[in-house]
């Protein structure tokens, strides 16, 4: 499968959607990304012709069930060049699975004294957890700070990573500000004093080529529902010897070899930690949707977005840089398609519900990384995102929208749309 994104494009029925008059220009895959046409008729296939709880039914529906859902964590294994399938835990998302995590390994191993090394860019997924068994147990959360262009000080990784450091938790890519880390680097360096490495991967794993091994991390999460897949299911990757070591946070049906009143034996990994009845469709559906990216090829996936960024912030700088604040990297090698900006005098929500009555969908507010705002300054941004599916007329779009409310912006002022977003200092 070659990489041409007008081609794609055919496979998202959503992208013929006509918004307010307008074609739909959706710059919201940071959020959310939309889902090909193999994934939607996969799904439905499932629930018209198989649909049966996997695991333990001899019948014929639960024997294809539980064939494709658990063939589904070979697919995801792959994709991630894990050592086994059994290293790949299905959850709900990404929240859940860095609070498996943090609770799971974290209550089992940290102490009183033990440090936790982040960063202020992290996605509340990646930090509040942390904070929260920090406090349980009398551990010390520390951040990394980031330069004015926001870029991790890794120098600050250097001085903070010590001997009382027994985590160190970081995002592979910023969901606000677009900067790709250097997990690898980071990985080092926690190492060498004996740290685990938790990568949040939601916004990194479906825009870049991830392999764990190169990496050198040892646990990774990431959502189904970014990378073409359903909404519902994610992953929690993890060296096998480190998932055995693991406390068993939401225990039941299905996470046991056996019970008595005295004692549990778990089962088998992956399955001691998907209790209860898994979200088999969605399962399935993220295999797909990761064949799909797979065919697609994931440097091709990574090149496409370099280019779009690259152009993004090109016309920004020539015509409207009198207009717009961008924040993050200017360096496109360094940065995924994600630019948060802000209209200078008004409101991010004003600009989001105007580029929306021109058929433009992007997200604004704080985007789940409020320590990140405050630490450049502000009270939200405005979020644009681009996928496999966009061109470069939907960054055309996006120029002639805010070229657009240029020309509106004394009028929505006196609407009281005025700007709010930089605090005082």
């Amino acid at each position: 499968m070659g990489f041409n994104p007008y081609e794609i494009r055919r496979d998202f029925p959503v992208l013929e959607r006509r918004i307010n008059g307008k074609r739909l220009v959706y710059l919201d895959n940071a959020a959310t990304s939309q889902k090909p046409k193999p994934v939607i008729e996969t799904i439905r296939e499932y629930y018209e012709k198989y649909n049966a709880n996997v695991h333990r039914g001899f019948h014929k529906l639960s024997q294809e069930a539980s064939e494709a859902y658990e063939k589904a964590h070979e697919v995801l294994a792959k994709f991630i060049n894990a050592w086994s399938w059994e290293e790949v835990v299905f959850t709900s998302g990404s929240t859940e699975s860095l609070n498996l995590i943090a609770y799971g390994w974290g209550l089992k191993h940290l102490r009183q004294g033990d440090e936790i090394v982040t960063t202020v860019m992290e996605h509340h997924s990646n930090m509040l957890p942390w904070r929260n068994v920090a406090k349980l147990v009398g551990a010390k959360v520390k951040y990394v700070d980031i330069t004015d262009e926001g870029v991790l000080k890794y120098e600050q990784f250097e001085e903070m990573i010590t001997e009382k450091t027994k985590v160190v938790a970081v995002t592979l890519m910023s969901n606000v500000l677009g900067t790709i880390n250097d997990v690898k680097r980071i990985a080092k360096l926690a190492h060498e004093v004996g740290a685990i490495v938790v990568v949040d991967g939601a916004q990194g794993v479906p825009h870049l080529p991830v392999n764990v091994r190169e990496l050198g991390i040892d646990f990774l999460a990431f959502s189904g529902h970014k990378m073409l897949g359903p909404t519902g299911i994610g992953v929690m990757w993890g060296k096998r010897d480190l998932l055995e070591d693991m406390l068993v946070i939401k225990a039941g049906g299905g996470a046991i070899k056996d019970v008595t009143l005295d004692d549990v034996k778990w089962a088998d990994l992956p399955w001691r930690f998907e209790a209860g009845t898994p979200n088999i469709a969605g399962g399935i559906g993220l295999a797909v949707a990761t064949e799909y990216l797979m065919r697609i090829g994931m440097v091709n996936v990574r090149n496409h977005e370099e280019e779009l960024v690259a152009y993004t912030l090109k016309r920004f700088q020539e015509e409207l840089k009198e207009f717009i604040e961008v924040y993050g990297p200017r360096n496109p090698k360094i940065r995924g398609g994600v630019i948060a900006f802000n209209v200078k005098g008004l409101h991010h929500h004003t600009v989001g519900k105007v580029l929306d009555t021109m058929g433009i969908a992007v997200r604004t507010g704080m985007h789940c990384a409020h320590p990140l705002h405050y630490r450049l300054g502000l009270k939200g941004t405005v979020r644009a995102s681009y996928y496999i599916y966009n061109v470069k007329e939907d960054v055309d779009a996006l120029i002639e929208a805010l070229k657009i409310i240029s020309t509106m912006l004394e009028t929505l002022k006196s609407m009281g749309m005025e700007e709010e977003y930089c605090p005082t200092g």
